[in-house]
C-alpha cells in the first residue's frame, strides 16, 4: 500500500533538541569570590527514574568512575497532531534534489505534530540547579526556534519552535542520614516540527505540449488560429557536453565565429559558450554564421579556447525548473 521512505525527522528532531542543553557549566567560588571550581553539567538521553534509582542504590557517587551530580538528562515522552498548522493534504511543491539540480522531485506539504519533551536537572545544591536553571531559562520567552534540515536529500529545512510549557521543583530530602540528597528541577517543552511524505519522481510532469487557441472563433469554432508548441526547447545547456572550442578570440558584436572543428556543429541550431546562448545560421568548415545573444542572454567577449557546447535534444530532456521552455525567445 505505501511505498518505504524515511527522512529520520524524529530523530533529528531529538538530536536538536539535545544539542540546546550542550556545554552548560556551574561555577563553585570560594567566600572571596575567587573561581575554585567549574564543571560541565553533563547530558545524557534517558527517563529521570532511571538516573534517580542508580542515585539511590549507589553508596558513594563522588567516585570518578561512577555517576556524580549534577547531571542533566531529556526524554522524548509523547506525540501528538497539531490541527492549528494543518495544510491542505492535497498541495504539493516541486523541487530538486541537493545531488542533481536536473532532477526534479514533488513533496506533498508537511503534517504538522507536536513532540513533548522532558529535560531533568539534577543536582546535590541548591546553588548549582539555581545556574543551570538560570542559563535555560531566559532564551525561552515562551519559545526558541530551531533551524532543523528535515528532509536533507532536497535541502528541506524548517523552522521548529521549542516551546517551554512548564517547570517543576522536586526537593527529596526527607529520610534518614543515609539517604543522598536530590534536588530535581523537571523543564517540560514542546518542539512543533512537521513530518514530510515521500520524495516522488517530477520529471514526468515537466510540459511538453501548449495548444493554446486565438480569437475570432464562431459557434463552430471556424475563423479560430491554434498555435501549437509541440516540444520544449531548452535555453541552455545542461548535459555538460563540449563539442568543439573556440579557435580565436570573439568580440561581442562578431557574427562569425571560428571553431577548432566546425564538423561538430549542426546549422540551425543553439550553441552556448559561456552564459551567452548563439543561434547557429549556417556553417562553413569552420566557421560559424550566428546570430548573437538568443534567450535573452548577454553579448560578451569570449577567449579562444572557450568551451563551446551545444543544445540538442539531450538538453531538451533535462530541462529544469525555472527554465521558460523557449517562450521567452
Amino acid at each position: 500500500m505505501f511505498d518505504h521512505f524515511y527522512h529520520q525527522i524524529f530523530r533529528k528532531t531529538v538530536i536538536s533538541f539535545g544539542t540546546l542543553f550542550n556545554n552548560i557549566q556551574i561555577k563553585r567560588e570560594s567566600s572571596d569570590g575567587v573561581a575554585e571550581e567549574i564543571i560541565e553539567v553533563p547530558l545524557a538521553y534517558g527517563p529521570t527514574q532511571k538516573f534517580l534509582a542508580r542515585i539511590e542504590q549507589q553508596a558513594d557517587l563522588n567516585k570518578p568512575v561512577q555517576m556524580s551530580l549534577p547531571r542533566m538528562s531529556f526524554e522524548f515522552t509523547g506525540i501528538s497532531y497539531d490541527t492549528g498548522r494543518k495544510l491542505a493534504g492535497t498541495q504539493h511543491f516541486t523541487t530538486t534534489l541537493k545531488s542533481d539540480k536536473t532532477n526534479i522531485k514533488k513533496v506533498y506539504f508537511p503534517v504538522p505534530y507536536n513532540m513533548d519533551f522532558e529535560l531533568s536537572i539534577m543536582t546535590l545544591l541548591n546553588d548549582d540547579a539555581l545556574q543551570i536553571v538560570e542559563q535555560i531559562l531566559p532564551y525561552f520567552q515562551p519559545n526558541y526556534t530551531l533551524t532543523i534540515d528535515l528532509v536533507d536529500t532536497i535541502g528541506e529545512k524548517r523552522d521548529v519552535p521549542i516551546t517551554l510549557e512548564s517547570i517543576n521543583f522536586e526537593d527529596n530530602y526527607e529520610g534518614d542520614y543515609t539517604t543522598r540528597r536530590v534536588l530535581l528541577y523537571t523543564l517540560k517543552f514542546t518542539a512543533k516540527t512537521y513530518l514530510f511524505g515521500p520524495v516522488k519522481d517530477s520529471t514526468k510532469d515537466i510540459i511538453k505540449s501548449v495548444s493554446i487557441g486565438i480569437g475570432g472563433a464562431d459557434t463552430s469554432g471556424a475563423g479560430a488560429r491554434n498555435l501549437i508548441y509541440k516540444k520544449p526547447i531548452a535555453t541552455k545547456n545542461y548535459s555538460g557536453i563540449v563539442k568543439t572550442r573556440l579557435k580565436l578570440d570573439t568580440l561581442p558584436d562578431a557574427t562569425i565565429i571560428t571553431v577548432e572543428n566546425g564538423s561538430k556543429i549542426k546549422a540551425d541550431s543553439y550553441i552556448t559558450i559561456d552564459d551567452e546562448t548563439i543561434y547557429v545560421r549556417s556553417v562553413s568548415g569552420n566557421e560559424l554564421t550566428v546570430t548573437r545573444a538568443a534567450y535573452n542572454t548577454v553579448r560578451a567577449e569570449h577567449v579562444g579556447g572557450s568551451a563551446v557546447y551545444g543544445i540538442d535534444e539531450s538538453d531538451n530532456n533535462l530541462i529544469s525548473a525555472g527554465d521558460d521552455f523557449g517562450f521567452g525567445g
